[in-house]
């Protein structure tokens, strides 16, 4: 998938960064033990974070991605934060992230992460779906 051209479809205000470097994603890969989603990865081989206007964030860094997960593992150690790996924030708290199960990320589909009282539910049956749904503003948090 061309990551880039489908942001740009969805939205004209998207800001990309440079691709990540390899070392930038084994870094991810290495410090939160485990193994990228395919569909993660190339959007990261392709840009290392996509932004909107005011400083939205619709996809972190991997740099971002590493600092966010590692603190809410450390921080939230009871409420099963260290089954999801997070991507990107609603913007009020709440994160985006894949479920892991059994060390591995089993499915596409995307999780959001409650912060008050630790719940997640399903938002979208895949990276691709939900990017549409946050950027289109169709996505109920």
């Amino acid at each position: 998938m061309k990551w880039k051209a489908f942001f740009n479809s969805l939205s004209k205000e998207c800001q990309f960064k440079p691709p990540a470097t390899e070392s930038e994603i084994v870094a991810v890969k290495d410090i939160l033990e485990i193994e990228l989603p395919r569909r993660l990865a190339q959007l990261y081989n392709e840009t290392n974070g996509v932004y909107g206007d005011y400083g939205i964030s619709f996809i972190w860094s991997t740099e971002q991605t590493i600092r966010e997960n590692v603190f809410c593992r450390n921080a939230h150690q009871q409420s099963g934060v260290n089954s999801l790996l997070f991507f990107a924030d609603a913007g009020n708290g709440d994160l985006f992230g894949y479920l892991i199960e059994k060390d591995t990320i089993q499915s596409e589909k995307i999780h959001i992460w409650n912060h008050e009282n630790g719940s997640r539910r399903i938002v979208a049956a895949s990276l691709k779906k939900f990017l549409e749904g946050w950027i289109m503003g169709e996505l109920n948090v």
